[in-house]
């Protein structure tokens, strides 16, 4: 697993003992949506390869079983750490990373309250969920068992240009699909073995990867259960060119924009480094 410089951001304000005016008894969280939408909602347009129509538009927005927002009852995994850790809180959580994309955000909230509470037993992380002792953890790592061995790697600098569509997919019906499926021969293109899984669970998620193949010439990878798709960038070779680097990853990102909105539809596209990245 692979931490990236793509996160959510928490404002903490703790208790005080007994409960102190303007402060509460309890855990509370306020959400704030700040992810950056690319393209628009209108159906029917061109996509990859010529006119997709009203049909492929539907496919491209409407297949999801999950919407993009963040739960903010007892459920939300920021509320979850604090009574784990037990500590009482007021949290203001400012999403950047959707719902349901398969990048980890809930886990890595949950990682950062743990961290503000001291807590760094992955076995009690484990508790929250299989990717938040790794978060705990961060930076590069082999993760074993379901999720509480973390053997940190050294890290490899890299680049990444996400792409996340509206809506997710659910990572329990992703490993149910991935259950039911017979067992086939690993696809050496294909770095994610969920990829056939999140693809049955949502089959419009076949037309995200194919556009941004189009638009990277590169084969596009899924995070995690989906739905983000993401290609790595190349890596200035020559370590001099990283200005350059910069404005192509950023004319890559305006053309990524171009091609969702000429299909009609919209996705939160992002670059990305991983951590001990230069730049």
């Amino acid at each position: 697993m692979l931490a990236i410089d793509l996160a959510d951001e928490l404002l903490v304000v703790p208790a005080a003992a007994g409960g102190a005016a303007g402060l509460p008894s309890r855990g509370e969280l306020e959400v704030v949506d700040d992810i950056v939408w690319y393209g628009s909602a209108r159906a029917g347009a061109v996509g990859h390869g010529g006119a997709v129509g009203r049909d492929a538009d539907k496919a491209l927005d409407a297949d999801s079983n999950l919407d993009n927002m963040v739960p903010a009852g007892e459920d939300n995994l920021v509320l979850r750490a604090l009574r784990l850790a037990g500590r009482t809180a007021q949290v203001t959580l400012v999403k950047h990373i959707p719902s349901g994309a398969g990048l980890g955000g809930g886990s890595s909230d949950a990682a950062a309250v743990l961290r503000w509470a001291g807590v760094a037993d992955r076995l009690l992380a484990l508790r929250l969920g299989a990717d938040v002792p790794f978060c705990l953890v961060g930076g590069r790592a082999m993760v074993r068992g379901i999720g509480e061995v973390v053997e940190p790697l050294p890290p490899e600098p890299a680049r990444f240009v996400l792409c996340t569509p509206p809506g997710g997919v659910s990572t329990a019906l992703c490993y149910r699909a991935f259950d039911e499926l017979p067992v086939v021969a690993p696809d050496p293109a294909r770095r994610n073995d969920l990829e056939p899984a999140a693809l049955r669970v949502r089959p419009g998620l076949a037309l995200w990867r194919d556009l941004l193949a189009e638009v990277t010439s590169r084969r596009p990878q899924l995070a995690g259960s989906g739905s983000t798709w993401f290609v790595e960038l190349p890596d200035d070779a020559d370590g001099g060119g990283g200005g350059r680097v910069q404005a192509s990853s950023e004319r890559l990102v305006e053309e990524l924009a171009s091609a969702v909105s000429a299909a009609g539809a919209r996705a939160a596209i992002a670059l990305a480094r991983a951590e001990g990245a230069a730049g």
